[in-house]
């Protein structure tokens, strides 16, 4: 017998907070153990906002709801779970991103892209990123240590890969990183948002009318070159696609970037074998990103018709939020789930990239980085260290995106 929203004690008054916060770096949240085992599709009160939302916490319901399509990533429908503060007045004027549509639409778009980011045309771009890496690892280690590898690699080399990807000039980096970062936080005001999402349409907008009438040797230059043909995106559409490919291309990557590193130094003894025998660090790079799951809300989702998510129905207009955390730490599909283990046989069965139409469409180009920076440092930095006390490192715990905002190290 399954039960409904109106059936749930404590409807009215939902004793779980969301988002909750890491206690460890390595882990999920402390809370979504007992979710999973107790409640694993439970009632949460989102805290920007007090409205309630569903959380999905086992790897097998998470799948389902991703793959259902008796769900929607439109963010503008009643009920979607928002974690921001997003004035009514702004919501009414948001062109939807790639990200937020629903098939056909988001099908038609999604198909313009693919071609960008096979694994073919991603291994075609592998030698430039790797030069890119060792530029940045040339500069680290001729400025000598200590430096902090965030600003020195992490965030440099997606950021650089992405530019020259979308033909994004590189010099004006420093402005979108800054707006990216804005549009990450928690904890922004209703009016920073919207500020920092108008600064950086208002760029990207200048941008796309250039290539409009100078196009380039880049993604957006050949995603209208296919437009004209297919007609599936106005100019605005064409701005929301850069913003997404822009935000999403460099922020999530450079966070993994920082966090692997951590996350290696911290396992000296698996560190070790990933220099002895470079053949395991694909594997490695899927463990690290099972094991942080940092973009742990960004599937979140409304029903549009009513589905059962185990002995639960979700009543259309509800929202979702199919955390993919607490999937990665699903000790049924991943034995002793918050121990990072590079020889682990499953690691690839994480959903940290999403799962179903929605699957992030990036997922071999952030693969490919990770692996070249992580193996760079690896063979050119055998004496890497940390430069700082663990204890004494800032988390990410108020972003969309969880990272470190520095991390001090030496050789």
């Amino acid at each position: 017998m399954t039960q409904s929203a109106d059936a749930v004690p404590g409807t009215q008054a939902p004793p779980v907070q969301f988002p909750l916060r890491r206690t460890c770096p390595f882990a999920e949240p402390p809370e979504y153990a007992g979710l999973r085992a107790d409640a694993p599709v439970s009632r949460a009160a989102l805290k920007v906002n007090g409205k309630p939302a569903w959380l999905v916490t086992r790897h097998e319901h998470v799948r389902q709801v991703l793959g259902d399509g008796r769900v929607s990533s439109n963010l503008k429908l009643p009920g979607y779970p928002h974690q921001f503060h997003i004035p009514e007045e702004l919501l009414a004027q948001v062109r939807l991103m790639m990200l937020n549509m629903d098939p056909p639409e988001h099908t038609a778009h999604r198909r313009m892209l693919i071609p960008e980011f096979t694994a073919r045309r991603v291994r075609e771009l592998r030698p430039r990123i790797q030069q890119i890496v060792d530029e940045h690892v040339d500069a680290m280690l001729a400025a000598g240590g200590p430096v902090d590898l965030v600003t020195a690699l992490a965030l440099p080399v997606p950021s650089l890969v992405i530019c020259e990807l979308l033909g994004v000039p590189y010099e004006d980096h420093a402005r979108f990183e800054e707006w990216s970062a804005a549009l990450m936080n928690h904890d922004l005001s209703p009016q920073e948002y919207g500020a920092a999402v108008q600064a950086l349409d208002a760029y990207l907008d200048q941008l796309v009318t250039l290539k409009e009438n100078e196009p380039g040797d880049d993604l957006i230059s050949r995603f209208l070159e296919k437009n004209r043909t297919e007609r599936v995106a106005d100019h605005t559409d064409v701005v929301t696609m850069a913003r997404l490919m822009l935000v999403g291309g460099h922020e999530t990557t450079a966070n993994m970037i920082a966090l692997g590193v951590l996350a290696l130094l911290r396992h000296p003894e698996q560190m070790a074998e990933l220099r002895a025998d470079p053949a395991l660090l694909p594997n490695a790079v899927e463990e690290l990103l099972r094991v942080f799951s940092i973009s742990d809300s960004g599937t979140a989702r409304v029903a549009v018709a009513d589905i059962e998510v185990g002995d639960v129905t979700i009543r259309a207009g509800e929202g979702i939020l199919a955390l993919n955390n607490a999937a990665n730490h699903d000790e049924s599909v991943f034995p002793d789930p918050d121990t990072l283990d590079i020889h682990r046989k499953d690691a690839r069965a994480h959903l940290a990239f999403g799962y179903g139409v929605h699957q992030c469409i990036g997922a071999n180009l952030a693969r490919v980085e990770l692996e070249a920076v992580y193996g760079t440092l690896l063979r050119r930095v055998p004496g890497l260290r940390l430069a700082a006390d663990p204890q004494e490192l800032r988390f990410k715990d108020d972003a969309m995106v969880y990272g470190v905002y520095e991390l001090p190290v030496t050789w």
